[in-house]
């Protein structure tokens, strides 16, 4: 073999390791499903069914990255839910801080199409400062997680910006009930709910925790 063709041969190999090679959550970060293959993943902002329409910056594959102490606590709790009967769905965790500067471009263009869906009874303007979005998210840090119960009713979909998305908020059926159970599993394992969204949950100590802007590969 010539010496060009072993170059040749010695960059597609490159090439293919580069393309098959997983990229690396951040330091002290692990991936869920390596702790909880069993909880599902239905990771919205890496596809187009979010607030935006569109896939969101930062999420290259629909994978559920968080801090590790944080994932092995949402793993304890999804095995205390196994032991219940039902079992939980992730929607969000570790968010790149790119993905939230381009939630403050969208919230900033004209773009109204997915209004009737998410935010039906506020101005898209209106979502950051009434705190349904966040220029600083905690899941930046790797110790946030949004998350439900797979085939329960919680009297809003995800991501449904309006005042009946608060968790204490007056919900028909059982929804309340599933909203307060969802509160009590997550707080038994450290996670704190924020009330205007009953899917939110933030991990101990996530304030003062550093923020990341790696791809989710």
């Amino acid at each position: 073999m010539s010496v060009a063709m072993k170059k040749t041969a010695l960059l597609l190999c490159l090439l293919v390791f580069a393309a098959t090679a997983r990229a690396e959550p951040p330091p002290g970060f692990a991936r869920l499903a390596d702790l909880a293959p069993d909880l599902a993943q239905d990771m919205r902002y890496a596809g187009s069914n979010n607030f935006t329409g569109h896939p969101v910056p930062g999420y290259r594959a629909p994978q559920c990255w968080l801090r590790a102490d944080a994932a092995k606590a949402l793993a304890a709790a999804q095995a205390d839910a196994k032991a219940q009967g039902f079992s939980l769905v992730v929607y969000d965790c570790y968010r790149p801080r790119r993905a939230v500067a381009s939630f403050v471009d969208w919230s900033r263009n004209a773009d109204q199409s997915t209004k009737p869906d998410y935010y039906p009874r506020l101005d898209k303007s209106q979502l950051f400062p009434q705190g349904y979005i966040a220029e600083q998210s905690t899941h930046s840090t790797g110790l946030a997680v949004d998350l439900g119960v797979q085939g329960w009713n919680f009297g809003t979909p995800f991501d449904f910006f309006d005042r009946q998305s608060w968790t204490k908020s007056k919900v028909a059926g059982d929804a309340h009930a599933h909203r307060e159970a969802l509160v009590a599993l997550m707080k038994r394992r450290g996670f704190e709910n924020y009330p205007r969204e009953w899917w939110h949950f933030t991990f101990k100590d996530a304030g003062k925790a550093t923020s990341y802007d790696a791809e989710v590969d």
